[in-house]
């Protein structure tokens, strides 16, 4: 998918050709999954491609880069400045771009120290991740989100996403869209790469904070809903409260705003979006596309 539409990859400070990004076979991130990464989407508006909250992306970055004690060797500027020149080297007014730090090679072992931190920067072309904005069936996974008190779940290291690799296998043996994990305790945690809001009563209901990845387009979604006047409330949800749900919706930067019209068997709002799901959808893309001018802070144009 990847290598017939782009032309150029940024690894450790140049643009070269996608044929030459290459790391050595020994790189202790491919054995250990030290490695910590980003998704993040630009998207085509009147000024040129935007990229949907370019700041709180690279926080997160070099926040998740050290709790591995992985020390990138670039700025946030520099950063910032290599994922907006690598969208016009690829002449791309819409993406996904994918930039990623792992522990390259010289030594083996779980203890590693003074390893060089490589850096990589990739975009390309990427549609709707899932149900092509129709919505879609979901399971509940025979796994669980990892605890709490064995990783730091704020942190996008690589190593976390075989759990989510385990449960994508999971959805598509079961011949659904995709699985939702619950915590250790049982409660409802997020998607594979998602985050998840529930609709009751026409208030907006997410799961806490502690075992799930605290998203960007979730906090999104929190502050476009406090702007448009609907309670948000953050607690611990049950599946079966889950399952009487007026409406659900998955959130994420590949997701974006997705709607779910059955789990478990359970039809959610007779199996249609809802009318909020809807709304939030509806705002998320004026925003996105630079639509909104009271959002326009949440876009950084990669436009000279």
């Amino acid at each position: 998918m990847v290598k017939r539409i782009v032309d150029k990859i940024w690894l450790n400070g140049k643009l070269i050709p996608y044929d030459q990004a290459k790391i050595h076979v020994l790189s202790h991130g491919l054995h250990y999954g030290t490695g910590v990464f980003e998704g993040i989407r630009a998207y085509k508006t009147n000024k040129g491609p935007a990229v949907f909250r370019l700041p709180e992306h690279i926080k997160r970055f070099f926040n998740s880069a050290a709790y591995l004690n992985l020390k990138i060797p670039f700025s946030r500027t520099q950063i910032k400045k290599a994922i907006l020149e690598t969208i016009r080297a690829n002449k791309l007014s819409e993406c996904y771009i994918r930039p990623i730090a792992f522990a390259g090679e010289g030594q083996m072992g779980l203890k590693f120290k003074n390893l060089a931190v490589e850096v990589a920067i990739a975009c390309w072309p990427w549609g709707a991740y899932l149900g092509k904005g129709k919505p879609i069936k979901v399971k509940i996974s025979r796994y669980i989100r990892l605890h709490p008190s064995s990783v730091v779940p704020e942190a996008k290291v690589c190593g976390y996403y075989t759990n989510s690799v385990l449960a994508s296998l999971e959805a598509q043996k079961e011949k659904v869209d995709e699985v939702l994990l619950l915590d250790y305790r049982g409660y409802v945690a997020e998607g594979p790469g998602e985050n998840i809001f529930m609709v009751k009563s026409k208030r907006l209901i997410t799961p806490s904070l502690g075992s799930i990845l605290p998203g960007i387009t979730r906090q999104s979604v929190i502050e476009m809903a406090a702007d448009l006047g609907i309670l948000v409330e953050e607690k611990n949800i049950t599946p079966s409260e889950l399952m009487k749900a007026d409406e659900l919706f998955f959130t994420g930067t590949a997701v974006e705003i997705q709607p779910i019209g059955q789990i478990e068997g359970v039809l959610i709002n007779q199996g249609r979006i809802g009318a909020l799901t809807q709304k939030i959808k509806d705002l998320y893309q004026k925003i996105v596309h630079g639509q909104e001018k009271k959002y326009s802070s949440w876009l950084t144009w990669a436009k000279r």
